[in-house]
């Protein structure tokens, strides 16, 4: 009996820690975080059926018409975290959709969601939000608005059916431009995303309204994706500056990023990205040198030939236009001189090559050796001496 007894304690102790820890000594798993992923299971079955009366047994924000007339094939949520205070809770959660005749790989989203528990202990989703420092998606802003091209789909908010036509028809002549230069060898599709303001596009791409001022256009996506769900985000405010001409450039330039994707890699640099989609952008324009690039004639007609090829720094949204408007021409006049001296088609293998590297090191010098037969040191004079012919 006294062996019993001073054992007891010791029974006792392991008995307490096995209900507080669980079973192999593991921290016990609040089942609350099994409930509220079914919950989103259940939404995410609800938004992809369009099943209005599905949805709401869910919870009520957002407003399941924002996305009534987006071509969705998958949509799924998983639920990475959850914090909980007494019958509340903040779900963390990664967000995975695909649009469907588009995307190859899904876009993935960072959200937040606010659930509450009622007295039947069933969750229900109160709000959902952007997760800290993840960008908008378009539905966040308002009702998605529709336009299906032959190449294009175009989802707006805040835009006239007219304005999102104009916009499809932009892409659909920019599609077959981009792959008469570079090839068919892409999806030939571009989803282009038109919010109602400067302030809208800078919330899809998760950064202040000033980083994109005066820019019309960006095209968002990974870097040698073998699978890039790629969107064309425009700056209605100023897009409507361009006219035209400037409006069918713009959006063949993004396009030409889409396209030319899956082979720029950490090793393009951005003279070569940029100035490659600017190539194709103006190539059926009948535009000159001078009227393409006006900072750089300028620069050269002053004496002020540039020294080399321009750095990665020079393409910031710094507020220095003049800067990045150099940047920009530099580079397409270097893809000019490679289009004009070695032909087109060696212009896109060169591209091709440089993006084969896994690293900047070295990769611009061996594309110029092996494609071109020529030194990045030769490449820059005959470039510098081309500028002088064009612009002197």
């Amino acid at each position: 009996m006294a062996g019993r007894r001073s054992g007891s304690p010791v029974v006792a102790l392991v008995l307490l820690l096995v209900v507080l820890t669980g079973c192999g000594g593991r921290p016990g798993v609040d089942p609350a975080a099994a409930d509220v992923q079914r919950l989103l299971d259940r939404r995410a079955a609800a938004v992809l059926d369009h099943d209005e009366r599905a949805y709401a047994r869910t919870g009520t924000a957002p407003d399941l018409a924002r996305l009534r007339h987006v071509p969705l094939a998958d949509w799924s949520y998983r639920v990475t975290g959850l914090h909980r205070t007494g019958g509340t809770a903040t779900a963390d959660a990664e967000l995975r959709y695909r649009l469907a005749g588009h995307d190859r790989a899904p876009v993935t989203a960072g959200r937040t969601l606010r659930v509450s528990r009622d007295a039947d202990g069933q969750w229900s989703v109160d709000a959902e939000r952007p997760a800290k420092k993840s960008a908008q998606q378009l539905w966040d802003q308002g009702v998605v608005q529709v336009v299906r091209g032959e190449h294009s789909l175009v989802l707006g908010v805040g835009q006239s059916g007219r304005s999102l036509r104009d916009f499809a028809a932009l892409a659909d002549r920019a599609v077959p431009a981009v792959s008469q230069a570079w090839g068919t060898d892409w999806g030939r599709q571009v989803v282009v995303l038109v919010p109602k303001s400067l302030e809208g596009m800078a919330g899809l791409l998760g950064s202040p309204a000033s980083s994109y001022r005066g820019i019309a256009a960006v095209t968002t996506g990974e870097t040698g994706a073998r699978a890039p769900a790629d969107r064309v985000i425009v700056n209605p405010d100023a897009f409507a500056l361009l006219g035209g001409p400037g409006e069918q450039v713009v959006l063949t330039h993004e396009t030409t990023h889409v396209a030319t994707r899956r082979d720029t890699t950490a090793a393009t640099p951005l003279w070569l990205s940029e100035g490659y989609a600017d190539w194709v952008g103006y190539r059926a324009t009948g535009r000159t040198p001078s009227e393409v690039a006006p900072e750089l004639a300028r620069a050269v007609t002053r004496g002020r030939v540039p020294a080399g090829l321009p750095d990665d720094e020079d393409f910031g949204f710094t507020g220095d236009g003049s800067r990045l408007a150099r940047a920009y021409e530099s580079g397409w006049t270097a893809c000019l001189l490679i289009a004009d001296r070695w032909g087109e088609a060696r212009l896109g293998d060169f591209y091709r090559a440089v993006g084969e590297h896994r690293k900047r090191t070295g990769a611009v010098e061996e594309a110029m050796r092996e494609v071109l037969g020529t030194t990045r040191e030769e490449f820059t004079g005959l470039w510098r001496e081309y500028l002088r012919e064009q612009f002197g």
